[in-house]
């Protein structure tokens, strides 16, 4: 199906601009986790759009599979392709320009090399915010954003990736340049093939820019950690949040204990809020209009979860200093789980009433298979948990490898069997492929495959990746 590809092969250097084509390099094929290891052919680094469908119609021409690249930090193998032909890895880090900034309208274009955190920087230069907040912002690009649909801490009250996102402009797997960067809320003019693009991971085409909504910065902003004995406290203090300050709640973060003691051990410098460190934590984020205070509002929410019996202590942030210090056991929580070692990882959705019976069910049955460790951690608020398992003390996590995929297994059929997702917020890439396969809606797939032939004849585009 495909042809190969070599460093010395000048088929595609004939037909594209000087200076696209690298030489592949190490740092293109490799993941976080270091569970796939990638190959390439070839890189490409496309400086627009045109540059960029050049290389799709060459690539189609020769029948090259392209496998793109925002930041390299997705953590399900999107971004690698470890078996098959070598592809051509097309990196969008030169395409980073912010085209344009419209305050007014809550609207910014940035291009797809544009990182996470350059694109927050020009909103705020300008007064405004752009909300999508991950740990990995400094290197994660808009691109790649986009094509996994990125989730992060204010998905509760700004939403994902896709509702931030107002129009796109994308190279097709034919090469066509799609121009669809509207600043528009409202336009029915046929399918939503933006909405299609966003969270295909690459398999559709390649996003190259994008219209991003930017939101008003609240005047009040406010954080504490507040510890409760449990998971079905932490879902009733949520909901106690949320009628308080009617969508004032910016973020409601579930911290297990089992987090805070990966912090000590991986950062011992870092000052621990409560001693001894509790089974279960809610971090809060509030965002209130001019007039209200964040601080008394949150003062508020602790007396009335500590008279319904939810909230058995807590620490309010009065400074932004202490507020960044709350974010920072959070957001040092996935550094402290490498750090530590996770046997398996697992990045899963549930509807919010069913998610006290999962935290018990799958750990009574992590406790029946093994001495293993639980951190149980992640966005509460929408539904999002990260349910990692490590080695016990003295152990190491390749000790568990006959055990990974049976327990990873067990845990994602327990959350599709109470109406959840394996993916909440990573996407499929090529570790979960298999599974949607399995556990995904026939008819879904059947479409999803019907749209990837129809858009995507030669699959060149991403093989391997969502869909198997």
């Amino acid at each position: 199906m495909f042809a190969d590809l070599n460093p010395a092969d000048d088929r595609l250097a004939a037909r594209l601009p000087a200076g696209v084509l690298r030489e592949p390099s190490p740092t293109y094929t490799e993941e976080p986790r270091g569970r796939f290891h990638g190959q390439a052919g070839l890189i490409a680094a496309p400086r627009d759009a045109e540059e960029c469908a050049a290389i799709i119609r060459a690539c189609l021409e020769a029948r090259v599979p392209v496998v793109p690249r925002g930041g390299g930090t997705g953590l399900v193998g999107g971004q690698i392709m470890p078996d098959g032909p070598a592809p051509l890895i097309l990196s969008l880090e030169r395409m980073a320009a912010i085209r344009a900034t419209y305050p007014d309208e809550g609207v910014m274009i940035a291009e797809s090399g544009v990182t996470l955190h350059a694109a927050r920087e020009a909103a705020a230069a300008v007064g405004r915010q752009f909300p999508l907040s991950l740990a990995s912002q400094g290197s994660a690009r808009i691109g790649g954003v986009l094509s996994t649909n990125a989730g992060g801490v204010n998905v509760l009250r700004y939403g994902n990736a896709r509702a931030l996102c107002l129009g796109v402009e994308a190279v097709l797997p034919s090469g066509q340049i799609m121009r669809d960067l509207k600043r528009l809320r409202k336009d029915n003019t046929g399918y939503d093939l933006r909405d299609l693009l966003i969270g295909a991971e690459g398999t559709l085409g390649i996003i190259t820019a994008a219209a991003l909504v930017l939101a008003p910065v609240p005047a009040e902003t406010g954080v504490a950690l507040m510890v409760v004995d449990s998971p079905e406290a932490a879902l009733s203090l949520l909901a106690l949040a949320q009628a308080r300050m009617a969508g004032g709640v910016t973020a409601f973060e579930l911290i297990s204990g089992q987090g805070l003691h990966f912090l000590a051990e991986a950062f011992p410098q870092m000052r621990q809020p409560f001693a001894p460190i509790p089974d279960w934590m809610a971090l809060i984020e509030v965002g209130l209009p001019a007039g209200l205070s964040s601080a008394r509002a949150l003062e508020g929410l602790f007396e009335a979860g500590l008279a319904a019996g939810l909230v058995q202590d807590g620490t309010i942030a009065q400074s932004g200093q202490q507020a960044a210090d709350l974010w920072a056991l959070r957001e040092h929580i996935p550094l402290a789980n490498r750090h530590v070692g996770a046997i398996a990882s697992h990045d899963i959705s549930l509807p919010l009433s069913e998610i006290a019976a999962f935290v018990r069910d799958a750990g009574a049955m992590i406790a029946a298979e093994g001495d293993m460790r639980v951190n149980c951690f992640g966005h509460l608020g929408d539904g999002n948990l990260h349910y990692n398992l490590f080695p016990a003390p003295g152990r190491k996590r390749e000790e568990y490898d006959d055990q990974r995929r049976a327990l990873s297994r067990r845990i994602h059929q327990m959350v599709v069997e109470r109406g959840g997702s394996f993916s909440a917020e990573h996407g499929v890439g090529r570790l979960k492929a298999a599974e949607l396969a399995e556990w995904g809606d026939p008819a879904r797939l059947a479409a999803m495959r019907a749209i990837k032939q129809a858009l995507d004849p030669a699959g060149i585009m991403n093989p391997g990746a969502v869909l198997v």
